[in-house]
């Protein structure tokens, strides 16, 4: 694909996600099924990745996640041309609600059109987090459950700075990584 067919690609995938899903986790399904398996660009376990790094960095997720996959398939033209595409239906969008506000406040079938998109990007969160469920669970399903339902009880019952989670989780995977490290040590002694 040439450079030029690329980024017009880029800008129509994350146009079109961008266009069918109105909050980050719902474009970020979007992409996902078009990056992985309509287009093949990416592995699953890649764009699980893509995904965890959109949310770690500061900002929409949405674009972020464009962003991403742009950078990682054209450079910073694709990242420029994927954060172009994402961003410009919803800038038009709002720009209209903004414009007809008045007509649209009153608007019963309007209102009833909102609320069954709000179903439909419920069912796109619920396929976001089951595929990543199933990704993240396929190497270390033990280690992953546990590490789950730790940081759900600290969110849900503990109520206070969610950084000692992330500091809590950094030293466990350090000492994972630590321990996975000597075990393979051990392992190449042995067969020495």
């Amino acid at each position: 694909m040439k450079d030029n067919s690329k980024l017009v690609e880029i800008f129509k995938t994350t146009f079109l996600s961008s266009m069918t899903a109105n909050s980050g986790y719902a474009i970020l399904s979007v992409l996902k099924n078009t990056c992985v398996e309509k287009n093949h660009w990416f592995t699953e376990d890649q764009m699980t990745d893509y995904i965890a790094l959109a949310q770690s960095t500061p900002g929409p997720m949405g674009i972020n996640g464009s962003m991403i996959i742009g950078y990682e398939l054209a450079g910073m033209p694709g990242a420029l041309v994927a954060a172009l595409g994402c961003t410009l239906p919803p800038l038009v969008i709002m720009s209209l609600v903004t414009y007809f506000y008045e007509y649209f406040i009153d608007n019963k079938y309007l209102q009833l059109f909102m609320t069954g998109m709000q179903y439909g990007v419920v069912a796109m969160l619920i396929d976001v987090m089951i595929g990543m469920f199933r990704n993240v669970t396929k190497k270390d399903k033990v280690y992953t459950i546990v590490a789950m339902i730790l940081a759900f009880i600290y969110v849900r019952y503990i109520k206070k700075s969610l950084f000692y989670l992330a500091v809590a989780f950094v030293i466990a995977g350090c000492v994972k990584t630590m321990v996975i490290k000597k075990k393979m040590e051990e392992r190449e002694d042995a067969a020495v």
